[in-house]
């Protein structure tokens, strides 16, 4: 959580820049850059600082105009970046097809689990957009408890995921492990999906935002996360963001289940979180039902209940033969149970306010 009464800065300066420029902007904010357990240094030239009382505008005023420095920007106590850089911004995430994420309609994203071939996601592409959805998910890289199970096609899957995208004309969402498959996820991906077990793996989440593409990320709360922690690592993604330039925020989040003490479904959805996180960062919301139903009769009724509370779409697993799906077949929608599912979201946000 934000500290009360704490202000904090994000400097950003030429990387270019004499170390001795930035000690000399930093000591006149009361700051030091060594040493200081207040100031932190980030990638790409981004300095990040916390001070106790604020500064004045002038003096903000007066170091924001030193050579190499870009801009300060001054985050008031309980603030984001997403709140100060650009408040007026548009805040939805629009796809390469129109779809608009955030934009009033339910947006529903589906694939399988894991891409198999060539043949299964460019089936499965085609069918769920014949029954409703705007977008296609698919792991190329999976993140796999254990090391024994399936892992995904890597590059391969992400070329199968671009002939799926080539034959049905919906974009592609997908998800990046580790920063050194960034450049090549981008490279395939409309949306870049960092999951759950990823939310804490801060120098991905920056540079995930800070990357030349500028792909909208998709970010999933982690299953042990509170509703700040998720907040905080969007953060992480907007801090990038910034640093690279980018206007939009080019963010979702994902609400897709925390573990509790209940076991009678893999996760607990959090339903509650969804109007929370919509309201503290004004970011489209979408729920993942399918993690944490963990079988596929009660996706349906846990998609009804997040479209209900507000979500802004939903990131639904689905398999034309789920019993035989190499990744959380369990869960997995049949076709004609997918088209049942789009037709009752779509009856319950014709009448949610």
């Amino acid at each position: 959580m934000i500290p009360n009464g704490v202000t904090r800065l994000v400097v950003l300066f030429d990387e270019s820049a004499a170390p001795r420029s930035l000690e000399q902007l930093l000591g006149a904010l009361g700051l030091s850059l060594e040493g200081d357990r207040r100031v932190r240094v980030h990638q790409s030239g981004v300095v990040t600082c916390r001070t106790e009382s604020t500064p004045d505008p002038a003096l903000l005023r007066q170091l924001s105009a030193r050579e190499g420095v870009r801009k300060i920007v001054q985050l008031p106590p309980g603030q984001y970046l997403i709140d100060c850089v650009n408040p007026d911004a548009d805040r939805t995430v629009t796809l390469p097809n129109g779809a608009r994420i955030g934009g009033g309609q339910p947006v529903v994203i589906a694939g399988p689990c894991s891409v198999e071939s060539v043949e299964q996601v460019c089936r499965i592409a085609a069918t769920v957009k014949d029954a409703g959805a705007l977008a296609l998910r698919g792991g190329a890289f999976k993140p796999r408890t254990s090391p024994y199970s399936f892992g995904g096609l890597g590059e391969a899957g992400l070329r199968a995921l671009t002939a799926a995208r080539d034959l049905t004309g919906l974009p592609v969402v997908t998800e990046v492990l580790d920063t050194t498959e960034l450049d090549l996820v981008a490279s395939h991906a409309d949306v870049v999906q960092i999951g759950s077990r990823n939310m804490f793996n801060f120098p991905l989440l920056y540079k995930a935002g800070r990357h030349d593409a500028g792909k909208p990320v998709l970010l999933k709360r982690g299953f042990g996360a509170t509703v700040d922690e998720f907040l905080e690592a969007a953060e992480y993604i907007q801090l990038g963001r910034l640093a690279a330039g980018h206007e939009s925020p080019g963010l979702i989040l994902c609400e897709r289940g925390i573990r509790t003490f209940e076991q009678s479904t893999r996760f607990t959805l959090d339903v509650g979180a969804i109007p929370i996180l919509k309201d503290r960062s004004g970011l489209p919301v979408i729920a993942d039902p399918s993690h944490p139903a963990g079988l596929r009769k009660y996706v349906l009724p846990l998609a009804a209940a997040a479209i209900a509370s507000g979500a802004d779409g939903l990131l639904v697993e689905v398999h034309f033969d789920p019993t035989h799906a190499w990744c959380d077949g369990d869960q997995s929608l049949n076709m004609e149970e997918f088209a049942a599912l789009v037709d009752r979201i779509n009856r319950i946000a014709a009448i949610t306010p």
